[in-house]
């Protein structure tokens, strides 16, 4: 027996052990039980420790549960599309006013400062019950005007496509910042226990710019990132079960690895090594849930018709299936990106044919979508936002084919369902539609609003890091009430 310590000597013994010592070594504490009660949980002996994914408490009644983000990558021109000003067209051509554009910066200073205004093009038409203007752009669109809230009066800080993508996500421009999916993921955990609680899709001839660091989970776990699907054959590379390994096999080594990993956690404390074994065990459920997710066949030919699906190929359209097809598993946060809606004006960026291609790549199936999920019930619960960036200003641009820059002032954005009021317009822009003049909505006010309809406090939802407590809506952030039903 190990004679006891001289009580003097405490002191000096306690300091040389750390709290890691203590939960590895001390076999009957804390660390031991710990260790033994999540090895006796991970083989079945008792129910399963709540995840980090398993459901939440909100903070207050939810009006939505799901979120599907539609996101226009590059900055859609709501000129073009939604929002109509006359007064614009009528002075096509004139220059804009220096009141207007005195100390603001563009993207592109020389193709911005001293252009003319530049009317649109496009037949505009009030649409539904509600009368939204909607351009002959987006017919399927405007079918279904009466289930939207239209917010004409959206204002965003930065104005470069990478910064700004990150900015919409994140409600910052610094790297390192958790996105919108990855907060809803921690402060509400997913329905399903099959797939991650935030899925991305692309479409489109190119990613978003920036790329993963929109979907990231920045400083929070990262079993809260997004994870990118592919919309047709393996959904994710390599996640198919190789032909030489059985299924009790594969079973065995991932039972191995989380007892080890089990060790690791109590020995260091580490919240990733967690997430390493809720990775692994959700990559093997996916070997079934993710295929059977891709696999369209049991979906009508009606169904298949509504979207506009002709064929086995990734499109946007397929994608708008697959979020349906998401929520309805209970997938948190599902989010869209389609390219190329950066409509400067030159090769494969022009108002005229350009814009009209990438129009009808999204019309239809961001139409079906909505109509779909009110179909089969889904959409009081599912929350669809659809936006860019930024928007475009009034002003063309000195290239060589029709285009406008960047704007951060004033762009549209729309919702549907999980809450909002259908058939509803929210904001105002003046007649040249350069300034919000009416109800202006920050980014960050849009990000409270959207934490709201899903039951979170936008204050309260916080991680502390490197000693601050950070949230979505850095200091920043108003709920606007008036969007809700």
């Amino acid at each position: 027996m190990t004679p006891p310590l001289p009580p003097q000597t405490w002191p000096d013994f306690l300091a040389g052990r750390t709290r890691r010592h203590f939960l590895s070594r001390c076999a009957v504490g804390l660390g031991g039980i710990a260790l033994a009660s999540m090895l006796n949980q991970a083989r079945g002996a008792t129910p399963a420790p709540a995840g980090p994914l398993t459901p939440r408490p909100t903070h207050f009644p939810a009006r939505a549960r799901n979120v599907i983000y539609l996101f226009m990558a590059g900055g859609p021109s709501q000129l073009e599309l939604f929002d109509h000003k006359p007064k614009l067209n009528e002075l096509n051509g004139q220059p804009i006013p220096q009141s207007f554009i005195e100390g603001k910066r563009f993207a592109f200073m020389d193709s911005s400062h001293g252009t003319r205004l530049m009317g649109s093009r496009r037949q505009f038409a009030r649409h539904g019950r509600s009368g939204m203007w909607v351009s002959e752009l987006f017919p399927h669109t405007a079918r279904i005007v009466d289930e939207l809230t239209m917010v004409k009066s959206c204002q965003a800080t930065l104005f470069n496509h990478a910064p700004a993508k990150l900015f919409m996500n994140t409600g910052s421009g610094q790297f390192g910042r958790p996105s919108m999916g990855s907060w809803l993921n921690y402060g509400l955990g997913s329905e399903c226990q099959d797939l991650p609680g935030f899925v991305v899709l692309q479409s489109g001839p190119r990613g978003p710019r920036g790329g993963a660091v929109n979907w990231g989970s920045g400083f929070l776990p990262t079993t809260y990132q997004g994870v990118p699907f592919r919309g047709s054959g393996e959904p994710i590379l390599n996640l198919t079960r190789p032909a030489a390994v059985t299924a009790d096999g594969q079973r065995d080594a991932l039972d191995a690895l989380r007892d080890l990993n089990l060790q690791r956690a109590v020995a260091t404390g580490d919240p990733e090594i967690a997430t390493r074994i809720a990775a692994y065990e959700m990559a093997s459920r996916m070997q079934s849930s993710a295929p059977d997710l891709i696999d369209l066949k049991a979906e009508s030919a009606a169904t298949l018709k509504l979207y506009g699906i002709e064929d086995q190929r990734p499109s946007f359209a397929r994608n708008c299936l697959l979020a349906r097809r998401l929520v309805e598993r209970g997938v948190r946060f599902v989010q869209l990106y389609h390219t190329n809606w950066d409509s400067h004006g030159g090769p494969g960026e022009n108002l005229q044919g350009d814009f009209e291609k990438v129009c009808r790549e999204v019309d239809q199936g961001q139409a079906a979508l909505v109509q779909d999920l009110k179909d089969r019930g889904l959409l009081k619960d599912t929350l669809v936002i659809w936006g860019g960036e930024f928007g475009r200003t009034p002003m063309g641009e000195n290239r060589d084919t029709t285009g406008r820059n960047h704007h951060i002032d004033a762009f549209t954005m729309w919702f549907a369902g999980g809450g909002v009021k259908a058939g509803e317009v929210i904001g105002e822009t003046d007649e040249l539609g350069f300034n919000a003049v009416k109800e202006p909505m920050h980014v960050h006010d849009l990000h409270a609003t959207i934490l709201h309809l899903l039951g979170l406090d936008h204050t309260k939802l916080t991680f502390r890091f490197q000693g601050r407590d950070f949230r979505l809506t850095d200091v920043h952030g108003k709920v606007n009430h008036r969007m809700f039903a």
